[in-house]
């Protein structure tokens, strides 16, 4: 069974070894959410803005971990960053991800 999930989802990412070779991590909750609380050295850039960033993330030439507050905006964050083809991961809420890194 374990099998079956883990090539329906892939290998697991190794976040922690992402943000050592130099990945962003790009945090797309609100300003104020942000505010609220965040993972040091992460930039904020809010979902709906995201693909205004495209360009400045790209000239950057790093991976990208996005977070937010579940994992749902985040993951349609890394989607939009990938079609862009940067590479980006998406590390699901940003307490669970600051646990991996």
């Amino acid at each position: 069974m374990l099998s079956i999930l883990k090539n329906l989802f892939g290998p697991a990412t190794d976040y922690k070894a992402l943000l050592s070779s130099g990945a962003l991590i790009v945090d797309v909750r609100t300003p104020g959410e942000y505010r609220g609380g965040h993972i040091k050295g992460s930039v904020n850039i809010p979902v709906d803005s995201i693909r205004q960033h495209i360009t400045d993330l790209k000239k950057k030439g790093k991976p990208v971990i996005t977070c937010c507050a579940s994992g749902m905006r985040s993951s349609s964050a890394a989607s939009v960053l990938k079609g862009a083809g940067i590479e980006a991961h998406n590390g699901g809420s940003w307490m669970s991800l600051q646990q991996k890194i």
